[in-house]
This record gives structure tokens, sequence and C-alpha cells, in this order.
């Protein structure tokens, strides 16, 4: 059996069942929720609701839970995942795309429970299997963080 997720360029949103098909992270480190806006090659919005229940709440930190900036960053990174995915359709057997680089990255503001973390991603530079991001974690208007970060898609069999 295939694990190659559905072939559908279209633009628009992404939900939870594909965004499982397309990159292989599960919890609880599956950081994206659904996407939209997805441009093919150029950007799409992840999203990732932010509950009580995340499991590095325990002891990030107990008396004031704030979710660690790494994994903010990590959300990003899997966003622009997606993004690589559905653009270049990678049949994800036998195929993991690797973040590779990290730069610029900024921590604006925390990220709580009960926030809901609109990631814009979008394509600096892309060259066959690898790509170039730049994206921001937003707390309504307010930016919690930003990078530039870049991934590649890497054999695994």
């Amino acid at each position: 059996m295939s694990r190659k997720a559905p072939v559908n360029d279209a633009p628009g949103d992404i939900d939870i069942s594909e965004i499982v098909k397309r990159i292989p992270h599960r919890y609880p480190f599956l950081l994206v929720d659904r996407a939209e806006d997805y441009k093919p090659h150029q950007s799409i919005v992840g999203i990732k609701c932010v509950t009580i229940n995340e499991p590095f709440f325990v002891g990030h930190f107990p008396e004031y839970p704030v979710m660690p900036g790494v994994l903010i960053v990590e959300a990003l990174a899997q966003t622009g995942a997606v993004l690589m995915s559905k653009s270049l359709n990678v049949d994800v057997a036998g195929k993991t795309i690797f973040f590779t680089s990290l730069d610029n990255c900024r921590f604006r503001a925390p990220v709580r429970p009960g926030d809901v973390l609109r990631m814009p991603v979008e394509v600096v530079r892309a060259r066959g299997d690898m790509f170039k991001f730049r994206g921001r974690g937003l707390v309504g208007d307010r930016v919690a963080a930003e990078a530039e970060f870049a991934a590649m898609v890497v054999e695994t069999q």
C-alpha cells in the first residue's frame, strides 16, 4: 500500500488528514493542525491551535505556560514541509523533507495556551528539491517569532 499523498495542486486549504499524509510527524511532535491559503511553490499559512494539553507545558513552565521558541520554529518548518510536499507532490514512501538551516531567528512574544498560532510561510528561493523560506508565527496581529529556514527532500530508503 502506497503512502503517496493525493495529487491536488489546487490553491486553498489543507486539512489534518492531508497533513498527516504529507509529513511524517505525529503526536506529540505534529505541530500543524491545518493550513490555509496554499499557493503552489509560493506560500501557505499553517495553523496551530495551542492548548494547555500540550505535553511541553508540564515543564515549560508550570506556573506560566509558554510554548518553547524552538517548537514555534519547528511548527514553521513543518508548515514549510507541507508546502514543499504538496508543491512537489512528494511520495512520502521512501522520502522525507529535512530542515537544513535556520537564519535570522527572532522571538518577539510568548505563545500561551488558548492562542491560535498562524504561520505565514513564503518561498524565498527554490531549486529542485531544496527550498528556502521566510516565516512568521503570529498570535492575532502580534509577531511571536520570525525566521528564515531551508529544507530539502531526502531519500530515506
